[in-house]
């Protein structure tokens, strides 16, 4: 009887030291990213850097097993820590899944600059605000890449010097893979080539007829060259007038 007793509270002591030692995995995780959050994403969501806060966003919660409280579709019986206990109490799994998502929450609000941070605060749950911001962000990027984009299909070298020139194209470039946009380097090349004036006609056929791809590193290191050729040949047609 007392074998039996002992056996049954070792049982039970057994199931109890499990679960709190799986509850403390799962709290020290999510302790883990709510103090990490605003650490590792310095800038607070604005209107200019929702790309790439909503990717630092997404890539720590996904490294900590938490993306599915991005999912609005999701519920507390989705969670990838409860999938893994399939006889653990509904309750107390929903539970957990409310003291998650109520402290992402909390942490993904800290990480919203005060202007942006009056459309979510009033949500009730992680992919609420994670839903609400993309809907309110992606329209207006998509108009900010199609903007940047048609500037670097129109960019022009005029009275820039080369330097200059491949300066603001590099800015454009840069500016659309902010926004979150990826571009081809042989779509840059060609909108770099086709800004250049008429005295570069020669250069841009020849590499136009490569046969091989070049990069644009190569591309600017031989666009600077060639621009000292091209004011060295300028410079030797000037016509001196005579001396009278």
């Amino acid at each position: 009887m007392a074998n039996s007793a002992s056996a049954s509270s070792f049982s039970n002591n057994g199931d109890r030291s499990g679960v709190t030692s799986d509850i403390s995995l799962i709290h020290s995780s999510l302790k883990f990213v709510i103090s990490k959050l605003k650490s590792l994403i310095p800038h607070p969501l604005s209107s200019e850097n929702y790309p790439i806060w909503s990717s630092q966003v997404q890539k720590l919660l996904r490294a900590n097993g938490f993306q599915a409280f991005l999912d609005p579709e999701a519920s507390s019986s989705m969670s990838a820590n409860d999938q893994e206990q399939e006889n653990q109490d509904p309750n107390l799994r929903h539970q957990r899944w409310l003291l998650t998502d109520q402290n992402l929450a909390a942490a993904l609000c800290a990480t919203i600059s005060p202007q942006i941070l009056p459309y979510v605060v009033h949500l009730e749950s992680t992919a609420e605000i994670w839903k609400t911001l993309q809907i309110q962000f992606q329209s207006a990027n998509r108009s900010k890449i199609i903007q940047l984009k048609n500037e670097l299909q129109n960019i022009s070298m005029n009275t820039m010097s080369m330097t200059q020139y491949l300066t603001e194209v590099k800015k454009l470039v840069d500016q659309i893979a902010y926004a979150g946009a990826k571009l081809d380097p042989e779509d840059v090349l060609h909108h770099i080539l086709n800004g250049l004036p008429q005295t570069y006609n020669s250069f841009k056929t020849a590499v136009r007829t490569m046969q091989t791809p070049l990069s644009l590193d190569n591309l600017y290191a031989l666009l600077i060259s060639e621009e000292i050729h091209v004011k060295s040949d300028a410079t030797r047609h000037v016509t001196v007038p005579d001396n009278q």
